[in-house]
């Protein structure tokens, strides 16, 4: 699994996932993507690359969402393909973090 960010004018921090968001996955990028979360309070997570999702993948993601709100801030999701999406939905991620695919609309809602 694969981490990036990218500074976003408004102070937005964008992470990009690539990969399986799976144990090993999870465990590849679990402190980076804490560290990111405990740093920002607008934060976009891009996951268009992300092909699959474990439960341990939606725990890292609540774990950053968690610190994010813990600081008044805001973690939203961005372009989840649609099996990865269902998964969030059938687990009832997208009521903590809403999902949004579009960029300009994700962004805007983190800034708000």
């Amino acid at each position: 699994m694969k981490l990036s960010t990218e500074t976003l004018p408004g102070d937005v921090t964008k992470v990009i996932l690539e990969g399986l968001l799976d144990i090993a996955g999870s465990q590849e990028i679990d402190l980076r993507f804490s560290v990111v979360a405990g740093a920002n309070k607008a934060v976009v997570v891009d996951l268009s690359a992300v092909t699959f999702v474990a439960s341990i993948g939606i725990r890292t993601l609540l774990t950053g969402a968690k610190a994010v709100h813990s600081r008044g801030g805001k973690l939203v999701l961005l372009n989840p393909s649609s099996a990865v999406e269902k998964v969030l939905k059938v687990t009832g991620v997208d009521t903590l973090m809403p999902i949004f695919h579009d960029a300009d609309a994700a962004i805007q809602a983190v800034s708000r």
